[in-house]
Formats: C-alpha cells, sequence, structure tokens
C-alpha cells in the first residue's frame, strides 16, 4: 500500500458512492415533478397520491446525496490539497455556485414543496417540486463545468504553477461540458423511470393482497417509469454515441482503451466483443473480433483507422516528456465501457416489452411473474451502468487529473501518510456501510406504506418562551 494508491482508493470509494445518489435524485425529482404536473393537468386524483408516495423516495435519495457528497469535498482537501492549489482558481467558480446558488434553490423549494400540500395552489406547488428539479440539474452543470476543464481544459492561464482563470465563459462553451452533462443528466432521467417501474413491479408482486387502489397506483406508476426510462435510454445511448465521436478526436487514448486497440488498426477496424488487455506487454490477447465493426460505430462507416495506444504513448512521450507512460487502466476501460452499453441495451429492451405487455387491451404483463421479476431486478442495473460510465469518464483520463497539465502523482498532498490514510478509509467505508444500510430499511418502510393513504406533515404549535402567554 502506498500512499497514492490509497488515496485514489478513498477518492473512488466517496466518488462511487456518492453517484449512486445523483442521478437518483436528479432523476427522481423530474419523475416526481412530471407525476405532480400530470396530477395539476388531469385532476386525477391518484396522481397526487403518486407524487406523494414516491415522492418520500426521493427525498431520502437527495438527503443521502447531501451527506455523501459533503465527505467527498473533505477529500480536496484531506489527499489532494497540492491539485486543488494547482486547480483551486479554475474549480472554485463553478463550486461556489453550485454551492451559493444551485443548492439554495434545492434546499429552498424542497422545503416548500413538503410543507406546502394544500396550502397553495395545485399549479404553485407544482412550480415548487420543478424548481427543485431545476436545481439538482444546475448543480450537476456546475459540478460537470469544473470536471469538463479536467478533461479538457479551456479558458486558463499558468501562473506561477497554478492554472488561473482569465475566461469563465469559455468553461461554460467547452464542448466537454455539454456532452458530459446532457450524458448524465439523460441517464439520470432514465434511472428515475427505472427505479419507480422496478420498485412499483416489487409492489404488485409482493403485494398479492393490496387493494385495487393500489395496485390501480402501482400499475400506473409502471407504465410511467417504462415510457420515461425508454424514451431517456435511447436519447442518452445516442448523446453517447456523439460523445465517443467526439473522444476519438479530443481524447484518442481513452477511446483507444474501451476498445483494447494497442496497434493502429487498419482502414477496416474489427471490433472486439470480448478480450483480455496484456498491460504488460501491451496487446490484446484471447480477443473476439467482428469484422468492420468498430468502423462503423467509430466512423459511421465501413472504413477509418482507430490510431492505437502503443502509437499515442508514443506521441505523448516526445510532447509531455518520457518519465511516466500514457497508458490507462486499459481492462477496466475496455469491460466499464461494455457494461454501461450493455446495460443501456437492455433497459431499452426490458422498457419496450414491458410497455407492449401492459398496454390496456392486453395487461398480459401481470400474468408472466418472470417478466414482472425481470423489470423489479433491473432497479438495480442503472448503478452499475452509471458507476460503469463513471469509471470510463475518469480511469480514462490516467495518469492525468487535468489533462495535459497536471499529473495524478503530483496531485496528492505531501503531508499525509500510510496509518492516516488506512484511517480515514476504514472510517468512510463504515460510514458508507451504515448510510447504505440506513438508505435500504428507510426505503423498504416507505414502501411498505399504502399508497392511497397518504399523510401530510403534521406540526405541534411551537410558542415562543418569551411570549407572555407561554407560560
Amino acid at each position: 500500500m502506498t500512499i497514492l494508491s490509497l488515496a485514489r482508493f478513498q477518492f473512488a470509494m466517496t466518488t462511487v458512492y456518492h453517484f449512486f445518489f445523483v442521478p437518483f435524485s436528479i432523476g427522481t425529482a423530474f419523475v416526481v415533478a412530471l407525476m405532480e404536473s400530470m396530477y395539476v393537468h388531469t385532476k386525477d386524483e391518484s396522481y397526487k397520491k403518486m407524487t406523494k408516495f414516491w415522492g418520500n423516495i426521493f427525498l431520502l435519495s437527495f438527503a443521502v446525496g447531501v451527506v455523501t457528497g459533503i465527505i467527498q469535498e473533505f477529500q480536496f482537501g484531506m489527499n489532494w490539497s497540492d491539485y486543488s492549489r494547482f486547480m483551486g482558481d479554475i474549480f472554485g467558480a463553478p463550486l461556489a455556485l453550485e454551492a451559493l446558488l444551485s443548492f439554495f434553490i434545492e434546499s429552498t423549494f424542497i422545503g416548500l414543496w413538503v410543507f406546502t400540500w394544500d396550502k397553495v395552489k395545485p399549479g404553485l406547488h407544482a412550480f415548487f417540486i420543478w424548481m427543485t428539479s431545476f436545481g439538482s440539474l444546475t448543480s450537476a452543470l456546475w459540478i460537470l463545468t469544473a470536471n469538463s476543464f479536467m478533461q479538457h481544459p479551456v479558458g486558463y492561464v499558468e501562473k506561477n504553477g497554478r492554472a488561473t482563470m482569465v475566461d469563465f465563459g469559455a468553461l461554460l462553451k467547452n464542448p466537454q461540458l455539454w456532452y458530459e452533462f446532457g450524458h448524465v443528466i439523460l441517464n439520470a432521467i432514465m434511472m428515475g423511470g427505472v427505479i419507480f417501474a422496478g420498485l412499483a413491479a416489487f409492489q404488485l408482486l409482493k403485494k398479492k393482497q393490496a387493494s385495487d387502489a393500489a395496485r390501480h397506483i402501482y400499475k400506473k406508476t409502471l407504465r410511467l417509469g417504462l415510457s420515461i426510462s425508454l424514451i431517456f435510454a435511447i436519447f442518452g445511448l445516442v448523446l453517447g454515441d456523439l460523445q465517443m465521436q467526439y473522444l476519438i478526436k479530443e481524447q484518442p487514448m481513452k477511446f483507444a482503451a474501451t476498445e483494447a486497440v494497442y496497434t493502429t488498426t487498419g482502414k477496416h477496424a474489427p471490433w472486439t466483443v470480448v478480450g483480455i488487455a496484456n498491460s504488460k506487454q501491451h496487446k490484446e490477447e484471447y480477443n473476439l473480433d467482428v469484422p468492420y465493426a468498430l468502423s462503423i460505430l467509430s466512423y459511421h462507416s465501413t472504413s477509418g483507422a482507430v490510431t492505437g495506444m502503443n502509437e499515442l504513448n508514443a506521441q505523448y512521450k516526445h510532447k509531455y516528456g518520457k518519465n511516466i507512460d500514457y497508458y490507462p487502466p486499459v481492462n477496466t476501460l475496455f469491460y466499464s465501457f461494455r457494461i454501461m452499453c450493455g446495460v443501456a441495451a437492455w433497459i431499452i429492451l426490458i422498457s419496450l416489452i414491458g410497455l407492449i405487455m401492459s398496454r390496456e387491451k392486453s395487461q398480459s404483463l401481470y400474468r408472466h411473474r418472470w417478466l414482472m421479476w425481470l423489470i423489479a431486478i433491473t432497479t438495480f442495473f442503472p448503478f452499475l451502468g452509471n458507476t460503469a460510465g463513471w469509471f470510463v469518464t475518469e480511469f480514462g483520463r490516467v495518469p492525468w487529473t487535468v489533462y495535459g497539465l497536471f499529473t495524478i502523482q503530483q496531485s496528492v498532498s505531501p503531508n499525509v501518510s500510510v496509518a492516516s490514510l488506512l484511517t480515514s478509509n476504514i472510517i468512510y467505508f463504515c460510514l458508507f456501510t451504515t448510510l447504505a444500510i440506513a438508505m435500504i430499511a428507510l426505503v423498504v418502510r416507505e414502501l411498505k406504506k399504502d399508497p392511497t393513504q397518504t399523510i401530510e406533515p403534521k406540526f405541534k404549535k411551537v410558542l415562543d418562551p418569551f411570549d407572555k402567554e407561554a407560560f
């Protein structure tokens, strides 16, 4: 164990766990807002009950997401102080906007939404949840603005060994930002649809004695969730393809690693379905190829060569220095990319089948328990797909923290020790495990409730102790 490996493990652990809940809360907020808008439009009370029931799941994800986000921010000061010194001027502005603007909007309107049921007009109440959703979307925008700079630095100059921002507008116009932001948001909304559809499927499977009204709400939720997941999974797949086209030009090493291409291909590049990369000898072994397919996927043409990592590594050594190799972890990227795409394809397939078989004229879905179980189990797939996608984004940048400017080795705090990192890793792991258990227990408790018997929060009157009537 080294300081670098422990620091990287800790940041990976906190980031992955936090990213479980970022798209969770973004997606569920959007779907809950859509449910309430449907209630406002149709005056159908079942949509109001859906909004209240599933809104509690969103609130839980939001709460845990806030806690894990705070923990993650500690990482920069604890283990990555040299990185913070280098990037502070760039990172500071979007992070300040995220905290002072986006989180302020989220926290304000989420409170208004929770505590004003039947106290304001339905349209105004729906506006509160849409503003909450807007706050979560802009929060992601500011975080990804900082991350996109790390992938593709723009709008800066280097002064005294630090990156100094000279054009904030350039950060917002960074092409990397809009590919990354669009891909994250589309998949987050897809995740919201999958989660509610899957949880509704669990309820229909387990609550056989539920009332007709409750089953009606679960079925409407399932149909709505599958519709959202199908639409946004397709859009996410299309935007993901456009993002890969961009990476071929801007981060060719990352792209080559996701396809385990060590040697530059011919003009008719084959696509490796499965294989094992030999990272020591820098070659691929035991691969199963499909002729022409990589050229088609990369350039939408049967002809088009892909530059190999060996050639790119030689170019980077000439450009950035010969003291390190520039190969990312190929096997991790290769299989993470396939898991991400496989999850998207599975969600599209299961959503389409579920929608066809749950039509009002057919309703055959509810007679096939095996298919209902597939939809239910799919609840967990977006967590896997999002984590794999984040691995592609972050591991693909190795050995850089800021692409072409600052390496991972340069970023670690100079005053941390193996003992302190090992201790904090154990503490964080125990804390995250506790949070996970609490989150699961609370979600299960909410699911045990009857969606037709939603209750608004009630509060005791609090007396002012200085009021003469208080005693």
